[in-house]
């Protein structure tokens, strides 16, 4: 978030990638011979998507860019897709992250999009609702991680992805199948563990995003968050400021990056109140009274239209206790063959925990 949830990208360039390499011919390659290779070129695809979509999480694993300009990530992601072309006789996946194909050696499980009714915002109540919303992130507050311990997030995610096949011209949109996340962060943001296996990203064991990067706002750690200010208007001029230049505009890029932060990380809950109250102050926010997460849990949201984008993000609270549940991004239009309606990205957030050890499970004390 970050942020994140699904984004649209620049076009695939077909002609230019397809003109990268010949037609796929025969190879006369033994069975195993070419087992392997393929073996080889998901491992080395699987690495890629990950360490990408921790970058698009927030996790921090590269440094930040030495300019203003966002560098396109599908650009990135084209030269495994290239590579993977000339092997797989021509077809290339494209998910979140650049790429349809996950590690070990298989395809990830790619199901029909769920398709909702885009239900109308408004911004009556919004300011109501987010003083309640804030007041509950105060109530349930984790103990603050100590040195040694881990930040410990589990989800149920799905993102979009699809399928372009160079020798035919066929191009399939599907999503993800839902799946379980687990992120173990340090409070310093040194060290980090992902599990995200079922979709290919991570192996079952999953990866480390260990990390000496300095923390930021778009690659935070516990600690640095506690840095920020907790005044709502404060915090809203930092992120407009640290934000500057980036994404679909200075509003939408400022609505993702609070999207991100209160989705997988742990924060006081000064600063988490603060967040959303300075998410309401932000043009185009608005209040939506019917919503769903990723695991069919029905809430509000509070929701802003990407207009570049042609989607609207909605983070769900529990119309109850107002709780956050998780985020979903929804098309409000026809666009790129995908219906208005789509549900792109979809999480829910499951359990949220401080552990002892890195892999350890709430608990248990125990990987």
């Amino acid at each position: 978030m970050i942020r994140a949830p699904w984004r649209r990208r620049e076009p695939l360039d077909r002609v230019e990638l397809a003109r990268l390499f010949p037609g796929p011919g025969d190879p006369e390659l033994p069975q195993d011979r070419l087992t392997t290779l393929e073996e080889h070129l998901m491992n080395e695809i699987q690495q890629h998507q990950a360490r990408q979509q921790a970058e698009l999480r927030q996790i921090p694993v590269f440094p930040p860019p030495p300019v203003v300009e966002r560098r396109s990530r599908r650009k990135v992601a084209l030269i495994s897709a290239a590579v993977a072309v000339a092997v797989l006789a021509g077809v290339v996946g494209v998910g979140r992250l650049g790429l349809g194909q996950g590690g070990g050696g298989g395809a990830e499980a790619l199901v029909p999009a769920p398709v909702v009714r885009v239900v109308p915002g408004t911004t009556r109540g919004l300011g109501g609702t987010v003083d309640r919303i804030s007041v509950a992130a105060g109530k349930d507050a984790l103990p603050e991680p100590g040195p040694g311990q881990f930040i410990y997030v589990k989800s149920q995610v799905s993102w979009l992805a699809s399928e372009h096949n160079l020798s035919t011209g066929e191009e399939k949109t599907w999503v993800q199948k839902l799946h379980p996340r687990e992120v173990w962060m340090s409070p310093d943001g040194r060290k980090g563990w992902l599990i995200e296996a079922d979709n290919g990203t991570t192996s079952k064991e999953g990866m480390d995003l260990d990390s000496d990067v300095e923390p930021h706002l778009s690659a935070p750690s516990y600690d640095y968050l506690k840095t920020l200010p907790t005044d709502p208007d404060a915090l809203l001029k930092k992120i407009y400021a640290e934000t500057e230049g980036l994404g679909n505009g200075r509003n939408q890029e400022a609505f993702t990056v609070i999207g991100d932060l209160v989705m997988e990380q742990l924060m006081t809950p000064e600063l988490t109140a603060a967040l959303y109250r300075a998410a309401a102050k932000i043009p185009g926010v608005v209040l939506v009274d019917e919503a769903k997460d990723a695991e069919g849990r029905s809430g509000i949201a509070i929701a802003r239209v990407d207009e570049e984008a042609g989607e609207r993000t909605e983070w769900i609270f529990d119309a109850k206790s107002y709780d956050y549940l998780g985020e979903r991004t929804v098309r409000i239009r026809e666009a790129d063959g995908i219906a208005a309606g789509t549900v792109t990205a979809r999480t829910a957030i499951t359990q949220r925990a401080v552990v002892d050890e890195m892999k350890a499970l709430p608990g248990t004390g125990k990987a």
